[in-house]
């Protein structure tokens, strides 16, 4: 069974991240993203925190730019992100939610870990999920 997630719980996880984001000792310059699954959480937090500058698949990420994306699941994204960044130490990895049962980097802030290991789908990628149990 799916974990949906409605356009409610979205905005109060967007807050929820974006006071964790705002309680770190620095700023952000701009939003770092990947198309796809990160688009809508970009925008809104970028909204939350008033940064208006949002980079979509860079090859080269910069440590002021915060990296957003929908969940942290497999670490598999987190990975190859990390790679591009000029000084990883002082990276973020913020996401609306954290896979339940992993193994967190020390760079991820989320907003929720998810129930279990249902697949969560968001309000964006319904019909991609939908297409997906065809």
């Amino acid at each position: 069974m799916p974990q949906d997630v409605d356009w409610s719980e979205i905005e109060s996880l967007v807050k929820r991240l974006s006071n964790k984001i705002s309680k770190l000792p620095r700023t952000f310059s701009s939003i770092t993203t990947l198309s796809r699954g990160g688009l809508v959480p970009a925008r809104l937090v970028a909204d939350q925190l008033g940064i208006e500058k949002i980079f979509v698949d860079k090859k080269k990420i910069s440590f002021d730019s915060l990296f957003i994306d929908d969940i942290f699941d497999s670490g598999d994204t987190f990975n190859e992100i990390i790679k591009r960044v000029d000084i990883p130490s002082k990276f973020v990895y913020a996401t609306l939610f954290a896979r339940r049962g992993k193994k967190y980097p020390k760079q991820l802030l989320y907003g929720k870990k998810t129930n279990n290991n249902a697949y969560v789908v968001f309000p964006w990628d319904k019909l991609e999920f939908e297409r997906s149990q065809k």
